[in-house]
C-alpha cells in the first residue's frame, strides 16, 4: 500500500507541472484568485504563527532537512545496485511534495500580473526620462544626506541596531498602504538568517522562505543596506515574487518611511539603479551626472561594493548560475538581470509625480 502511494505521489509531479504551466498562461486568474485571494490568507497565517519567534524557524527546518537528506542518501546508498527503480521513485515523490508545497504556499506569485499593469504605469521609457528622474532622485538624496551629516563628504551611518531596523520596517509599509492598500503588512515576520555567513559567500543578502513565509535578512551585510534589503524581502512576503518589483516596492516603502535615515536609504537605493542604467546607456552622461552626487553618498555605495568584493569566493558563480536559471524557469526571462528592470518602474513612477 505504501509503495502504491509513493508511485501515485511521484506520478503527480508530471500533473503538477502541467497544471502550473497551464495556470502560468492566465496571469489575471492568478492575480485575482491566488495573489489577491488565497495567498494573503496563507501568508498571514504563517506570519501570525511564526512571526513571534525570535529566531528563524525555517532555517532550523532547512538544517534538519539537510541532515536528513545526507543521512537518507548514506543509508540508502546500497539500493543503487539492486533497487534503483524504487530509489528513484522515493526521490521523485519527495520532489513532487516540495514542488506542490512551493507553488501552493508562495511560488504561484511568479505568474501574477506584472506590477506596472496593476499600477497603471508605462513599461517603456526614454533616456531623457531616465536622466530627468535621476536628477530628481539626486536632489532628494543629496538633501537628505546633508540634513543627516551636515557635510557632503561624510557617509551616512545609521544610528540603529539591526534588530531595531527590523522593528521599524513595517512603518514604511504602513505609510505606503494609504496609496496602495494591498501593501498592508501585518503581522510581521522579518528575521536575521541563521545562515548569514554562507548566504554572504553565496552572494545573497536575503531571501524569503517559501515554506514558512519568514523574511530572512543576511545579518552581516553593512547596516546601510539593511533597511532596503529587509523591505525587499517583505515585498516578497506580500506576494511580489519578481525581483525588480520587490526592489521597486522596497524603494517606495523606504522613501515613505517617517524616519529620515530610512528615507535616505530608499532614495539612494533607487538612485543607484538609475545611475547604473545611465552608465550602461551613455557613459559620458553618467560621468557628468555622477559629479552632482554628494561624495558621502558615493562612499556609502563604495562601502557596499567593498563588502561584497571582500566576500567573493570561487563557489559564488555556481550559486548565481543556479539562481539565475531558477528565475528564468519562473517567468523572469532575464534571470538575475531582471533586478535591473526596476529602473522602468522607478522612471515611470517618479516621472508621473
Amino acid at each position: 500500500m505504501l509503495k502504491k502511494k509513493k508511485n501515485i505521489v511521484a506520478l503527480s509531479l508530471v500533473l503538477q507541472i502541467v497544471v502550473v504551466k497551464w495556470l502560468s498562461n492566465d496571469p489575471e486568474f492568478i492575480e485575482q484568485y491566488y495573489s489577491n485571494g488565497i495567498y494573503p490568507l496563507i501568508s498571514k497565517l504563517f506570519r501570525f504563527t511564526l512571526g513571534w519567534l525570535p529566531f528563524s524557524f525555517g532555517d532550523i527546518i532547512y538544517s534538519c532537512a539537510i541532515i536528513y537528506i545526507i543521512r537518507w542518501f548514506y543509508i540508502n546508498r546500497k539500493r543503487l545496485k539492486y533497487d534503483l527503480k524504487n530509489w528513484l521513485i522515493d526521490i521523485v515523490a519527495a520532489l513532487a511534495i516540495l514542488y506542490g508545497a512551493f507553488h501552493i504556499l508562495w511560488g504561484l506569485n511568479y505568474y501574477r500580473l506584472p506590477l506596472h499593469k496593476s499600477l497603471h504605469l508605462e513599461k517603456d521609457y526614454t533616456t531623457e526620462q531616465l536622466i530627468e528622474v535621476t536628477r530628481k532622485l539626486i536632489t532628494e538624496a543629496n538633501n537628505l544626506h546633508l540634513s543627516i551629516t551636515k557635510n557632503d563628504t561624510i557617509k551616512v551611518i545609521l544610528p540603529f541596531t539591526k534588530h531595531e531596523i527590523l522593528d521599524l520596517i513595517p512603518h514604511g509599509y504602513d505609510n505606503l498602504q494609504t496609496a496602495f492598500p494591498h501593501l498592508k503588512y501585518h503581522p510581521r515576520s522579518i528575521k536575521k538568517s541563521l545562515f548569514s555567513y554562507p548566504l554572504t559567500y553565496m552572494g545573497f543578502s536575503g531571501y524569503l522562505n517559501p515554506f514558512t513565509n519568514e523574511a530572512q535578512v543576511d545579518a552581516i551585510i553593512p547596516i546601510y543596506k539593511f533597511p532596503t534589503t529587509a523591505a525587499h524581502e517583505v515585498a516578497h512576503q506580500l506576494g511580489y515574487a519578481a525581483e525588480n518589483e520587490a526592489n521597486f516596492i522596497a524603494c517606495l516603502s523606504s522613501i515613505n518611511h517617517d524616519n529620515i535615515y530610512f528615507k535616505y536609504t530608499g532614495y539612494t537605493f533607487g538612485l543607484r539603479f538609475c545611475l547604473n542604467e545611465i552608465y550602461r546607456r551613455d557613459e559620458d552622461a553618467y560621468n557628468e551626472i555622477v559629479q552632482t552626487v554628494n561624495k558621502g553618498i558615493l562612499k556609502n555605495y563604495e562601502e557596499v561594493r567593498s563588502f561584497w568584493e571582500t566576500h567573493q569566493n570561487p563557489t559564488e558563480p555556481f550559486f548565481k548560475v543556479f539562481y539565475n536559471n531558477f528565475l528564468k524557469a519562473n517567468r523572469q526571462s532575464k534571470g538575475l538581470q531582471s533586478y535591473n528592470y526596476v529602473v522602468a518602474l522607478l522612471v515611470n513612477y517618479f516621472d508621473s509625480q
